[in-house]
């Protein structure tokens, strides 16, 4: 999925999230849910009854997965959402809110309502033809009222919530499909407008109840396999303006996250840092097993994602040895070995 850059963004803010769930919470924290909201690192399969070409249900996706299940995930197997439920022992992992097969009870616990392709800007989900942000929040007020007061509220304001976006919209939006560039001639005054819209978003779901957040930034999008095939220029390597501009995106955020904590009575707004542990893995993959960081295990690894990712086209051997499955979304391995990077130096640290 061309908007599935976010979801490597994703996997990044899913990464550190579960990082700082694994650290600050234990299966007996009290959390009784977590939410997802956002795109493809967090969608675990919203998307697949939905008419677009972002989709992860069908193979060579889920082969990694228990039961070898093309469940709608964009990886080989597990997502970072699972393994942060997983770890607060609130469930297996966390189920898509369109699965048809969920009921409420199990959709009370926990519940992804992310989507692949999704971003901050409407224009963005709506070029996919996929859930806005938006309307994932309108989902979220939907279940709260399936549940009914006044558990819904009891569960709302102790769950914790889990955003991932900004990505897609960053990645195609300007540097890929400069569609925005019209609008914002700079990259640094659409992030700002971006930054906007995701407080307007936290607002909402304080609004409904939402009192814990965990809030990722963008992961180093030039280094995207995806991103250094459309470079050329760059030698095969890491875009550095793209880069650069993250980071400014990132530090733009953490101050509108402060800020908006401030202003907001029993909330905590938790940055996740994702640039930080992805740039590691780039730099030095043999601390993780890799082999290759800059290519994904579908196809070429350079191009191949969603629709263009398929058991028709080669694959890797070993996924566990590659960080990314296709040239967007992380393996199942960069996850697991994520999660326990970040939750290893915290305890280190302790």
């Amino acid at each position: 999925m061309a908007r599935a850059l976010a979801a490597a963004v994703a996997f990044f803010l899913a990464t550190l999230l579960l990082a700082s769930t694994l650290v600050t919470a234990a299966p007996t924290s009290g959390i009784p849910a977590v939410f997802a909201f956002g795109d493809s690192t967090l969608d675990p399969g919203n998307n697949n009854g939905l008419a677009t070409l972002v989709r992860a249900d069908h193979a060579p996706y889920g082969c990694g997965f228990p039961g070898a299940a093309a469940t709608g995930r964009f990886s080989d197997g597990k997502l970072i959402t699972d393994y942060i439920v997983e770890s607060l022992g609130v469930k297996d992992v966390l189920p898509a809110y369109r699965d048809s097969g969920l009921t409420v009870a199990e959709a009370s616990t926990g519940v992804s309502f992310a989507s692949g392709g999704s971003g901050l800007d409407d224009l963005t989900a709506q070029a996919a033809m996929v859930s806005t942000f938006g309307s994932q929040i309108g989902d979220f007020q939907d279940l709260l009222g399936k549940i009914g007061m006044p558990q819904a509220a009891e569960i709302a304001s102790r769950s914790l919530y889990v955003i991932s976006a900004g990505t897609n919209d960053v990645t195609m939006n300007y540097f890929i499909l400069p569609v925005r560039t019209g609008s914002f001639p700079t990259i640094d005054q659409y992030s700002d407008y971006l930054i906007g819209r995701l407080q307007g978003y936290i607002q909402s779901l304080y609004n409904l109840g939402a009192r814990n957040f965990m809030v990722s930034g963008l992961p180093p999008v030039g280094c995207l396999p995806v991103t250094r095939s459309l470079n050329l220029a760059s030698g095969g390597g890491c875009v550095a303006n793209q880069n650069a501009a993250a980071e400014r995106y990132n530090a733009a955020l953490q101050q509108m996250l402060t800020k908006l904590e401030a202003a907001s009575p029993g909330a905590t707004l938790a940055y996740v840092d994702v640039y930080t542990p992805l740039m590691d893995m780039v730099t030095h993959p043999q601390k993780y097993g890799f082999t290759e960081t800059s290519q994904g295990c579908c196809g070429n690894g350079l191009l191949a994602m969603g629709a263009l990712c398929t058991s028709a086209l080669p694959q890797c051997r070993s996924p566990a040895q590659f960080m990314f499955f296709d040239s967007v979304h992380p393996t199942q391995a960069t996850y697991k070995a994520l999660a326990d990077h970040i939750a290893q130096s915290h305890i280190t640290q302790s």
